[in-house]
């Protein structure tokens, strides 16, 4: 699993760089050339979307989204624990319909293409699909983990590479 959450971490890590890296070259051949890259900004958008997708993995499976911890922080070991059950079932209700949709929406795409090198859409929204449907799995496995007292967390030292530790 740790192998698993290390591959998802890197893909999301890269389409950031990607990001970055298209960003800075075509603001560099703008000033430079007085020109653009092809697509860059259509590409961009894609490639934020893979890595929206592949970080809300991570996120669910650590369970580290953003969140007002005013209720929990109050609550002892058992009520967190409920809490926890609750949020995250809610949430994988939530992302199984949501990686269906992207699905429909890969397969609604036909032979659309970026603006300008008319690269199939159908390849970027396939690899965010793929990122909507790990996050859904991912979402399932924590939820099973929380109810069998198993779940994976991070410490706050730790970082996203860190030591994935079990149990509270």
């Amino acid at each position: 699993m740790k192998r698993l959450l290390s591959i998802i971490e890197t893909l999301a890590a890269l389409m950031l760089l990607f990001i970055a890296l298209l960003t800075a070259a075509n603001v560099l051949v703008r000033y430079c050339f007085d020109g653009q890259i092809p697509d860059w900004f259509d590409g961009t958008q894609m490639l934020l979307g893979i890595a929206i997708f592949w970080g809300i993995a991570l996120a669910t499976y650590y369970g580290n989204h953003i969140g007002v911890d005013l209720l929990w922080e109050a609550l002892g070991p058992r009520g967190k624990r409920v809490v926890d059950l609750i949020s995250t079932a809610v949430v994988v209700a939530f992302l199984f319909p949501l990686a269906w949709m992207v699905w429909v929406k890969v397969g609604g795409t036909g032979s659309q293409g970026t603006m300008d090198l008319r690269l199939p859409l159908a390849w970027f929204y396939s690899v965010a699909a793929v990122g909507a449907s790990v996050a859904a799995v991912l979402g399932l496995v924590r939820l099973v983990q929380l109810a069998l007292g198993t779940e994976a967390r991070l410490d706050a030292d730790d970082g996203m590479t860190g030591e994935v530790h079990h149990g509270s």
